[in-house]
């Protein structure tokens, strides 16, 4: 069996798998940066809390806090029952178990539901969805996008995945996803023809081994320099 959503679900992760997923260095965090269908994420909220500069953009941010606390509550026993049943498909290094996993994505979702209203009020929580951003060029250092492009090709086209890909990089030099599966656990069909595209572009994509892996064999991102590149070839690491 597998993980089966027929739809995106609200499900966000805190500061420290952020930091493991996309390989941030100390340095990356003083950068300008974007979090690309952040869902209720607390990464926002910790980083700001540091005095790091992180706009999320999410269409879920239309609803207010209360709403958005429902709709949690909606999918959150159906994932974990999920996940119970597809334990042997999950590395349990940083969880103890689907309850403990529970625990912490709980933890995690309310410390971004408590200051949702304050960073909607400073602007750092923006309704936006790819594959259109509503941000000049060039705008962010880093654009992140977590555990919804490649995670539901099967909801997702690979025209959707190339558009909101482009868009990310209009709006910001580089851009990072996480992980490369889908939510069955198989790498993503749409990894390669978009590398391939990306090329036939001009940009380079990158994919690189993680320091973070929970479900099995999803250690790896694909990182994207998004100044064109001309004829200069395409630059893959595994």
């Amino acid at each position: 069996m597998t993980i089966q959503l027929d739809k995106v679900v609200p499900w966000g992760r805190n500061f420290n798998e952020y930091v493991s997923m996309f390989d941030l260095t100390s340095a990356e965090k003083n950068l300008t940066i974007l979090d690309c269908a952040a869902g209720p994420s607390s990464f926002n909220y910790e980083m700001t809390l540091q005095g790091y500069n992180v706009i999320s953009c999410d269409p879920i941010y239309q609803f207010n806090a209360d709403e958005i606390y429902h709709r949690i509550q909606e999918v959150y026993q159906n994932i974990i029952d999920q996940v119970k049943e597809n334990y042997d498909t999950f590395v349990w290094q940083n969880f103890q178990s689907p309850e403990n996993l529970g625990k912490v994505r709980i933890a995690g979702m309310e410390k971004f539901l408590q200051y949702f209203p304050n960073g909607v009020e400073q602007k750092r929580y923006l309704t936006a969805e790819l594959p259109k951003l509503p941000f000049e060029d060039n705008k962010f250092d880093l654009a992140l996008c977590s555990h919804f492009l490649f995670l539901y090709s099967d909801q997702f086209s690979v025209e959707f995945h190339l558009e909101s890909i482009l868009e990310m990089c209009r709006v910001a030099k580089e851009v990072r996803i996480f992980p490369l599966l889908k939510l069955s656990g198989e790498i993503s069909p749409l990894v390669m023809p978009i590398i391939e595209k990306l090329s036939t572009k001009g940009y380079r994509a990158e994919i690189r081994e993680i320091d973070y892996e929970f479900q099995k064999g999803g250690n790896q991102m694909i990182r994207i320099s998004c100044g064109m590149l001309g004829k200069h070839p395409l630059a893959i690491s595994y």
